[in-house]
């Protein structure tokens, strides 16, 4: 093989050559042409270019920017966003200052101030970025699904959004039943209340359905609310409907109206509480009797802290329908805690006891009292054996707060009656959803066993060959072997192991410790 000139050189050819291919004839210019091909070794059309030219012009590099977030910026948002119960990067990102003030406070997390002030400037998409693999440690699922075009703008969007009081105080309200898979008898329910302008939520514990009681819950929960109750919304069950409640919201002097029968839409704001905060902490098992009646008390009590001080969420602003599509536009990410302080209807008084509670919360506690309440309460599900008789007391965080816990607990009826002798069922589905951890195991032969140490030899070879052309060469250097119902099978082996490449690539080693410990050398 010729061995090609150096790119001196080269230049140095161009430049002589050049001039006199450009005044030359035709016939010159091709005997010209071909001796400066055969000395420089350029292809022909490139070197006609070039000759044209008059200079030579190689191909810059890009260079890339430098890293702005390195592996130290990076744990740190995964320690604050599991900190944060891994809530996603729009609601998490607005209230990170706060946050991270937080866990600093009570010594949770200590960053050096050159990693505090790049984390505390990530944007939310770049944070969506650094999580992705955190939050699909196996990668997203194919999916087959794909949007039509021919009805998706001629069928127009209607939504209904009808409350026009932004002050806070104006509350829907809403019972989650823990019936399980059965509605007869008697089981707890949650009364789940939520604000508004503000979405401050409280939850509470009730041993029956019955209006007697849903009367006290919301007479207790009146409370523990950092504002005065205005307004109260709710749908048309029998508990809600009654003459006490009306006689009660006309002597405090509270807006009573209701929800129209069969539009769960128009109480959109409890019902997303609802499966975000009750339905994700308790579950959908059946509860009964006083026992689980106070383990799920406790855990409202710790849990209106979390949501309420350390859960931020986005208000929707605006919205905008066109031809089919709704567009939407969302407020900054606060918490209710926020929302609150930064309302002109609500007094300095209650903003400054607000604040000093805020002081005394640790949310890393809070979270790992709550798991544990969590864990007692689930041992009450129906369809499992019950644990020995203990008392359970109220958590110690909800001492913390302002309103007295005390208020949080009803009494329940002294003639409530509770079935002793529950006939045990199995259960056809889960209490808690289970991480998903990747598939270890297999149900049948793998039909490529014998064969897989050579694909990944012509994998690394060329890693851009597709597995339909994998399997047919299979097929050809193996006949009969390996029948075309096969091929899928190919494919996804050949996905999942591009996929564990990809992720072992972007994982890097070494723990938290010691990336912190070079950061401060």
């Amino acid at each position: 093989m010729r061995q090609k000139m150096s790119l001196s050189s080269r230049r140095e050819l161009l430049k002589r050559v050049a001039p006199r291919y450009q005044i030359s004839s035709w016939k010159e210019k091709r005997l010209v042409l071909d001796q400066f091909v055969s000395g420089a070794g350029y292809d022909r059309k490139y070197a006609v270019r070039l000759l044209n030219q008059g200079i030579h012009v190689e191909p810059s590099r890009k260079r890339m920017p430098p890293r702005r977030y390195d592996e130290a910026v990076r744990l740190a948002l995964i320690t604050v966003w599991k900190a944060a119960n891994r809530i996603c990067s729009k609601r998490l990102m607005p209230f990170l200052p706060q946050f991270v003030a937080a866990l600093e406070r009570f010594g949770h997390l200590a960053l050096p101030e050159e990693v505090r002030e790049r984390l505390l400037t990530m944007s939310p998409a770049t944070a969506d970025r650094f999580l992705y693999w955190e939050r699909h440690p196996e990668g997203l699922p194919p999916s087959t699904t794909r949007p039509g075009k021919l009805l998706k703008h001629q069928i127009p969007v209607r939504t209904f959004f009808d409350w026009n009081d932004r002050a806070p105080g104006f509350v829907e309200a809403d019972l989650v039943a823990h019936c399980g898979e059965r509605a007869e008898g008697t089981f707890l329910n949650t009364l789940t209340l939520t604000d508004i302008a503000t979405g401050w939520t409280e939850c509470l514990a009730l041993l029956r359905r019955s209006a007697t009681d849903v009367s006290a819950a919301i007479h207790a929960l009146r409370q523990c609310l950092p504002f005065p109750l205005l307004g109260l919304d709710t749908d048309n069950g029998s508990e809600f409907i009654n003459y006490d409640l009306l006689r009660y919201c006309e002597q405090e002097k509270i807006t009573f109206t209701r929800s129209r029968t069969y539009r769960k839409n128009d109480q959109a704001h409890v019902e997303e509480k609802n499966g975000s905060v009750v339905r994700r902490l308790v579950g959908y098992d059946r509860y009964e009797g006083m026992d689980a009646w106070q383990a799920l008390t406790a855990l409202y009590g710790a849990l209106r802290l979390y949501v309420n001080y350390f859960q931020p969420s986005a208000k929707l602003l605006s919205k905008e329908r066109k031809e089919g599509r709704t567009t939407k536009r969302y407020d900054k990410a606060q918490t209710p805690y926020q929302r609150v302080l930064g309302s002109a209807a609500i007094c300095e008084d209650r903003k400054s006891q607000l604040r000093n509670s805020y002081q005394r919360l640790d949310p890393v506690m809070i979270l790992q009292e709550l798991e544990r309440l969590q864990d007692q309460f689930w041992d009450f599900a129906h369809g499992k054996e019950r644990p020995a008789a203990r008392s359970l007391v109220a958590c110690e965080l909800t001492r913390q707060d302002p309103a007295p816990s005390k208020s949080m607990v009803i009494a329940p009826p002294t003639n409530a009656q509770t079935s002793s002798t529950v006939q045990k069922e199995v259960r056809t589905y889960r209490r808690t959803k289970k991480p998903g951890v990747p598939r270890t195991w297999r149900t049948r032969t793998d039909p490529f066993a014998d064969v897989w140490g050579q694909i990944q030899v012509q994998l690394e070879i060329d890693p851009s060959r597709t597995g339909k052309e994998l399997f047919m060469d299979l097929q050809q250097r193996y006949p009969g072997k390996f029948p075309g119902g096969q091929l899928r099978t190919l494919q996804r082996r050949v996905q999942q192991r591009r996929r564990e490449q990809l992720y072992s690539s972007q994982s890097i080693q070494g723990s938290w410790t010691n990336v912190m410990a070079q950061i401060q050398e």
